[in-house]
C-alpha cells in the first residue's frame, strides 16, 4: 500500500491525514468550517469527506487523532464528529472513534475553556486517568503534580508522555508503517517555566520520515509555531546534532502563512525572515520539494484584505513564492487548489522517487526532482 499525505481545503484552518503503507490512519487536526449548506462557501464538508474515505476503507476509526492546539481552526466539530469515551452523550451511531489520542500537555492543562477545545481536554484527561488511548506531549515532569493532584500513580502513566527529542513509539520507518515521527516541540523546559499557556508556542510540531523502496521523504508539520518557536527548534536541535530532522521535501507550513511564523515585521512586499527560520525554509530544504499553505487564497497587492491583521499574508507568501522558485520547488494554497472555484481534498502519494502529487503528478523529493519532470 501507499503512503497518502491529504490535505483539505478549510479556509484558515488545519486538517491533513495521513494513510500509511501498513493502512493505519493519522488524522492531524480536525476543523469542520464549512457553513452547513451555504453555496457560496467553497470550504470543503469535513466530516462528508472523512466519513467517506473510512467507508471506502470498511472502518469507523483513526488508528490516532493528534489536536496539535486546541484553538477553534484546529478543533471545531471535534464533538459533533468523534465518539468520546468521557461522555456517553458524545457516543452513538455515526460517530468516528479515536484508537489513540494525540495532544499536547496545554490540552491537559489549561483551564477556562469552551466548546470543542474544553471537550479535547475532557476527553485527554479521562484517557489519561484510564492510562490508555493517549499520548501526551510534554516533558514528564510538566504532568506529575497534575497526576498526584489526580490521586493517579505517575509511574504508570510516564509511557504515555513524549517529550520533545522523542520519536512517537510505534512507528517505525523500517517497520511496515514505513514511518517514524520526531517530535520537536512542545518544549518541557518552556513550559516548566511558564505558568501561562500559549496554545501556539505550546502547541505539537512534527517531522514525519517516510521510507518507501529504500528512499527517505520527510514533512515537517508546523502547527502554529510562531518565528520564535521555529528559531528555538532550529537552535535545540543543531545544538543536539539532529539538523536531518529539520530536512523536509514538504512542508505543511505554520499558521496559515502569517508572516509571524517567519519573522517579527511583515514587511512591505516580502517579509524577511528570521536567520534560524531562513536555515530551515532555504538551507534545509530538498530541491523541488513543496510548501503547503493551510489557508485563504493569497490577497492581492491593494487589495481590501491585503492589510489584514490576520493570515494569509501576501509578503509572507511572495517569499515562499520566491524560494520555491529558486528551487524547482511549489508554493500551494489549499483554497486555490485544485479549483478555485470548488476545493477539494487533494492527495500527495509517498513514492521511490519522492513525494507526488496524485494525478497532476509533479514529482516533489531528494531524487524526483532530478529525475522526474514536472507535469503542467
Amino acid at each position: 500500500m501507499t503512503t497518502r499525505i491529504e490535505f483539505f481545503p478549510l479556509g484558515n484552518a488545519d486538517t491533513l491525514r495521513l494513510d500509511l503503507a501498513d493502512g493505519r490512519k493519522i488524522l492531524f487536526d480536525y476543523a469542520a468550517m464549512r457553513s452547513g449548506d451555504d453555496p457560496q462557501d467553497k470550504r470543503c464538508d469535513l466530516p462528508a469527506e472523512l466519513r467517506r474515505d473510512l467507508n471506502r476503507a470498511g472502518r469507523d476509526n483513526f488508528d490516532a487523532v493528534c489536536i496539535t492546539h486546541t484553538d477553534t481552526d484546529h478543533c471545531k466539530g471535534f464533538g459533533d464528529f468523534f465518539w468520546l469515551e468521557h461522555a456517553k452523550a458524545y457516543q452513538g451511531e455515526g460517530r468516528i472513534k479515536i484508537n489513540e489520542l494525540w495532544v499536547p500537555a496545554a490540552a491537559i492543562l489549561e483551564e477556562n475553556l469552551k466548546d470543542d477545545a474544553r471537550l479535547v481536554r475532557a476527553e485527554a484527561r479521562h484517557r489519561l486517568r484510564e492510562g490508555k488511548g493517549v499520548r501526551v506531549f510534554s516533558r514528564p515532569g510538566r504532568l506529575k503534580k497534575w497526576l498526584e493532584d489526580e490521586g493517579l500513580n505517575f509511574e504508570k502513566r510516564k509511557h504515555l508522555i513524549v517529550d520533545a527529542g522523542e520519536l512517537v513509539p510505534g512507528y517505525e520507518k523500517d517497520g511496515p508503517e514505513q514511518v517514524e515521527f520526531f517530535v520537536h516541540s512542545p518544549f518541557g523546559w518552556r513550559q516548566d517555566e511558564n505558568t501561562v499557556v500559549s496554545r501556539n508556542e505550546d502547541s505539537i510540531v512534527m517531522h514525519a520520515t517516510f521510507q518507501e523502496a529504500g528512499t527517505e521523504s520527510r514533512l515537517f508539520l508546523g502547527s502554529d509555531a510562531t518565528y520564535e518557536i521555529l528559531s528555538q527548534i532550529v537552535r535545540t536541535t543543531r545544538r543536539h546534532g539532529n539538523a536531518d530532522r529539520l530536512r523536509w521535501d514538504m512542508m505543511k507550513l505554520p499558521h496559515h502563512c502569517s508572516y509571524l511564523s517567519l519573522g517579527p515585521d511583515k514587511g512591505t512586499d516580502e517579509t524577511v525572515p528570521d536567520p534560524d527560520v531562513r536555515w530551515l525554509f532555504e538551507d534545509q530544504r530538498e530541491e523541488g520539494s513543496c510548501i503547503v499553505s493551510p489557508s485563504c487564497p493569497i490577497p492581492a497587492k491593494g487589495a481590501a484584505d491585503d492589510n489584514n491583521d490576520q493570515p494569509p499574508h501576501r509578503q509572507a507568501a511572495n517569499y515562499h513564492r520566491r524560494i520555491s522558485k529558486g528551487c524547482e520547488g511549489e508554493f500551494e494554497v489549499t483554497m486555490e487548489k485544485p479549483s478555485k472555484a470548488s476545493p477539494k481534498p487533494f492527495t500527495y502519494m509517498i513514492t521511490a522517487q519522492g513525494i507526488a502529487l496524485k494525478l497532476a503528478a509533479p514529482m516533489v523529493g531528494s531524487t524526483a526532482a532530478a529525475e522526474t519532470p514536472r507535469a503542467g
